[in-house]
């Protein structure tokens, strides 16, 4: 799954993993951040969890441990991380509500869409980023350090270090340096 190679998501090691995070996300949503198990919870579903990050519920993914957080950030109520391929968060993100990471690339040829496989792309967001609300970021994508990718953006390429990027697609609008 995580080789960036087509794979089965049908199959029984990727179902077990689905249901756990669909197990373990149910339980996370009915509490709060503050409240008592949250550490718990969320350590069982992101593994290395930093003590110094938070996620908000309601908080949905697809298995959890595709998810690589680091020191100091935070993502905000609603957001959603399909994680077949690596979700990584570099340290000091800060991520908007309802925001949305897909790694997931269904085959483009209708008949093979028919299947139940697909490939999945890593998405990196890199130290120091922010993003808005309502922001989608796609498979195999890169958000440099220090950027700033406006609410409701559409990210489908990378994006450079050091600049604010805006619009469906995104694009450069300014240079933060």
């Amino acid at each position: 799954m995580r080789s960036e190679e087509l794979y089965d998501y049908s199959s029984p090691e990727i179902m077990a993993s689905l249901e756990h995070a669909k197990q373990l996300c149910a339980c996370l949503n009915r509490i709060s951040s503050v409240d008592e198990g949250y550490r718990d919870l969320i350590g069982k579903l992101i593994p290395d969890f930093p003590a110094t990050s938070e996620i908000c519920p309601p908080f949905t993914c697809d298995h959890g441990h595709g998810i690589k957080m680091g020191e100091n950030s935070f993502l905000n109520y609603g957001c959603v991380i399909l994680d077949g391929a690596w979700v990584t968060f570099g340290n000091n993100v800060k991520v908007g509500p309802h925001c949305q990471f897909y790694t997931p690339q269904h085959p483009i040829d209708y008949i093979q869409r028919r299947e139940t496989k697909e490939t999945a792309y890593p998405i990196i967001i890199e130290d120091d980023v922010w993003l808005g609300g309502g922001v989608v970021v796609c498979p195999g994508v890169r958000i440099g350090k220090r950027s700033i990718v406006a609410a409701g953006s559409v990210v489908i390429r990378d994006v450079p270090s050091d600049c604010m990027v805006a619009g469906n697609p995104a694009v450069i609008k300014k240079w933060l340096k």
